[in-house]
């Protein structure tokens, strides 16, 4: 009886057991992180753009780079291989890096340049993050060709909030040059004008339609009548805010920077320089042909901007007199590919509304539609705070080749009339952690030095000109900051993306003129405010942003204009270490980039 019963005992211990396993077998690998491994070739390509042939600087020879696809949780292995002739350094834009700025990548910010013919690994984990973020370089302008979308879709096994769309497609704007950008941002450096601005906005790499030798390779994102499908937007223009609309249909967002957001719809998306917003976009319009537009939204009076407009084609399957999508046409995620596109025979595609360039209440009403799907819990009360101004500077020089600026001066920016000067021999992460001194200083001002009238087209001469210099801002580990962007009238008004590396941030409002605590406090959304990676700063206003400095290192916070980052719109924190263990940053990888004397 006892030998029946231990018999039938583990008999159910075994089937427990094995229940156990197939749940568990079951499980894990929804649940499971992978490890992600790509090889980053950097180098020179020839292509061929508005009828001539250049030579830029890509990834792979692919142009836009290679798409980084992962699930939230997930560890990136990327080993990047400089080809090209220039120093280079790759940032993968919106990703926190937890205690792991070794693996942000600016230059010279957590890491010296990448040398010709040498490499650097980069390593990091997804964790907690999920959406459309982006990746490029981050050395001089090499952004311009060197930059690809990295989407981070949900932990396996777990949906989207949303409807599972029917296709996704990246869809990265961008900025041509005729030159070589690294010339173009050289000439502005040497004498000390603005750089040119570029030739034309891209869709994926191509102009579109409008312009010269570019219809047969306007980008195709194939639909199917009746399917919803999932547009990510990447602005990854160097200087250039961009409107979005496409005809024919209205856009959903569903999410901005990799935060899901409130849905809601709209004929007109704003994205700037560093921003991403995912759209959903069902087909339910006439089959046929449908343009995807792009232009400028250029905030600032009388500064010269790109007047192109870009164009792809959003093209129902089986359209009458539309040619079928050929084979190749597509990668195999069904992704538009930047060159081999379906014929163009078939009905001439849809123009959409467009804004005008100058239309700030388009953008602005864009922008205030952004919130978090739910009430969120904003940090505080505030412990440290910075109220920083935003804007342009001109440095008085000499009259001559070396000072062609406006007046004769030399274009610069500044935040709170300090105009942000890079070290060039030791990264500003590698001397915080090993104490090295006389690389920066911790005093950036946490006020103006002055205050005046910030948003006024009468600036006196006397407050055009900002001081040079690598001054930091120290912020205790935990602390609640909050930071106030003040744009300024000095030259010229102009919305500013500004972006904070390593963070997330609650953006709690946005106005115009000059910001007043005593009035504007009352404005803020303390309820579900949005949570970006960028913020564009309105033209002449102020935005406020708060977050919890929970991520130890130095991290860049500057404007996302790379012609204002150049004259000097930044600065950087240095959040300290915690107590605890998991509060610090980690050591620096063995292959970090060696400085060069």
């Amino acid at each position: 009886m006892q030998a029946t019963m231990a018999t039938r005992s583990f008999t159910r211990l075994c089937c427990c057991c094995l229940s156990a396993f197939a749940l568990l077998s079951f499980i894990m690998p929804s649940t499971l992180a992978e490890e992600r491994f790509y090889e980053f070739v950097v180098q020179e390509t020839v292509v061929k753009r508005l009828c001539q042939t250049n030579k830029i600087i890509t990834v792979n020879g692919q142009f836009p780079g290679p798409t980084i696809e992962v699930n939230s949780g997930d560890t990136l292995v990327i080993r990047a291989v400089n080809m090209a002739q220039y120093n280079v350094t790759l940032h993968w834009h919106g990703l926190r890096q937890l205690r792991n700025g070794w693996a942000d990548g600016p230059e010279f910010v957590t890491q010296c340049p990448i040398r010709p013919g040498s490499s650097y690994t980069y390593r990091y984990t997804t964790e907690g993050q999920e959406g459309t973020l982006w990746w490029h370089a981050h050395s001089s302008w090499l952004r311009a060709t060197v930059h690809g979308a990295l989407i981070i879709h949900p932990k396996r096994g777990l949906p989207y909030p949303f409807p599972k769309p029917a296709k996704e497609f990246p869809v990265l704007l961008a900025e041509w040059w005729r030159r070589d950008p690294i010339s173009v941002i050289r000439q502005s450096m040497i004498t000390g004008a603005p750089p040119n601005i570029s030739d034309t906005i891209l869709i994926n790499g191509q102009p579109g339609d409008f312009l010269p030798c570019s219809t047969q390779e306007t980008s195709i994102i194939p639909v199917v009548a009746g399917e919803t499908n999932l547009l990510r937007i990447i602005n990854a223009a160097m200087n250039s805010e961009l409107f979005v609309s496409l005809a024919g249909h209205k856009m959903t967002v569903v999410a901005a920077d990799a935060q899901y957001t409130k849905p809601f719809d709209t004929n007109v998306v704003l994205v700037g320089p560093g921003q991403t917003t995912d759209v959903l976009v069902t087909a339910n319009a006439a089959p046929g042909r449908y343009y995807l537009a792009t232009r400028v939204y250029a905030s600032a009076q009388g500064v010269p901007f790109d007047n192109t407009t870009a164009t792809a084609i959003f093209q129902y399957k089986n359209a009458p007199g539309c040619a079928e999508t050929s084979p190749g046409a597509n990668d195999p995620q069904g992704r538009p590919r930047s060159s081999g596109h379906p014929g163009r025979t078939g009905p001439a595609p849809m123009l959409p509304y467009m804004p005008a360039n100058n239309d700030t209440n388009a953008a602005t009403m864009f922008s205030n539609s952004i919130r978090s799907p739910g009430p969120v819990k904003v940090p505080g009360p505030v412990t440290q705070e910075v109220f920083t101004t935003i804007g342009f500077g001109l440095f008085n020089c000499r009259p001559g080749p070396f000072c062609q600026g406006p007046n004769n001066t030399r274009f610069g920016a500044s935040m709170n009339n300090v105009s942000f000067q890079l070290p060039n021999t030791v990264s500003l992460l590698q001397a915080h952690y090993h104490h090295i001194p006389g690389v920066f200083t911790d005093d950036f001002p946490a006020f103006p030095p002055v205050i005046f009238d910030f948003t006024s087209q009468n600036v006196p001469r006397a407050l055009w000109q900002p001081v040079k210099g690598t001054r930091l801002y120290r912020v205790k580990f935990g602390a609640v900051v909050q930071i106030v962007f003040q744009d300024t009238g000095i030259f010229a008004a102009e919305e500013h993306p500004m972006h904070i590396h390593g963070y997330h941030f609650y953006v709690l409002a946005t106005g115009f003129g000059n910001y007043n605590p005593r009035r504007d406090e009352a404005k803020f959304n303390m309820v579900d405010p949005p949570s970006r990676n960028t913020i564009g700063v309105p033209v002449g206003g102020w935005a406020v942003v708060r977050f919890v400095a929970d991520n130890p290192g130095v991290w860049l916070v500057h404007c996302h204009i790379d012609a204002h980052l150049t004259g000097g719109l930044a600065m950087a924190l240095v959040v300290e270490d915690g107590k605890a263990e998991l509060q610090s940053t980690v050591p620096p990888p063995l292959d970090l980039p060696i400085c060069a004397p």
